[in-house]
């Protein structure tokens, strides 16, 4: 499957809806506005497509830190279908999924392929206390943080905090 640059956005905005927030978890697809981020991004906005939104959301989450549930991915990918079609100079592959676990769907099947095609390079913020998740461009693919402006000084600031302590206390 090939993917691009608007679906990977897609896949890490929803990935990233549960930031920390003074400390605490917000919910960005239970809060006001969600059924304008859904329509936003494809969907119709309903109920039910946000329920599998939330539960692609969990599911993709655990998968990016490193543990899923492979039934729960075939659970939201049951009954779905690529056919093909004939475009206007070759084969086209067009998905065909129940509209309300359509971008659901689409978020399981372009986090797949950034396994197959970009592995290694989706992954969450190493910062324990930050929930948020980054696609690493870097050449070395050595990124550590979402951001090197917060979370990366953050981090070096507390390290750099306790050599001084232990150093002071020796």
């Amino acid at each position: 499957m090939v993917i691009d640059q608007e679906q990977e956005n897609v896949l890490l905005e929803l990935l990233n809806t549960t930031p920390v927030v003074d400390g605490a978890v917000q919910d960005q697809l239970n809060a006001p506005g969600a059924k304008a981020w859904q329509r936003a991004h494809g969907g119709n906005g309903t109920e039910e497509e946000r329920g599998q939104l939330v539960r692609a959301r969990e599911i993709l989450q655990d998968a990016v830190r490193g543990s899923y549930d492979a039934d729960a991915l075939f659970e939201l990918l049951d009954g779905v279908v690529y056919r093909p079609r004939i475009g206007d100079e070759d084969l086209v592959w067009d998905l065909h999924a129940p509209p309300e676990r359509r971008a659901a769907v689409q978020a399981v099947l372009t986090w797949y392929a950034l396994r197959q095609n970009k592995p290694g390079r989706l992954r969450p913020c190493a910062n324990p206390e930050c929930r948020l998740f980054f696609l690493d461009h870097s050449k070395p693919n050595k990124a550590r943080w979402c951001s090197m402006a917060v979370c990366g000084n953050r981090m070096k600031a507390r390290r750099h905090y306790q050599r001084v302590r232990e150093e002071a206390a020796e």
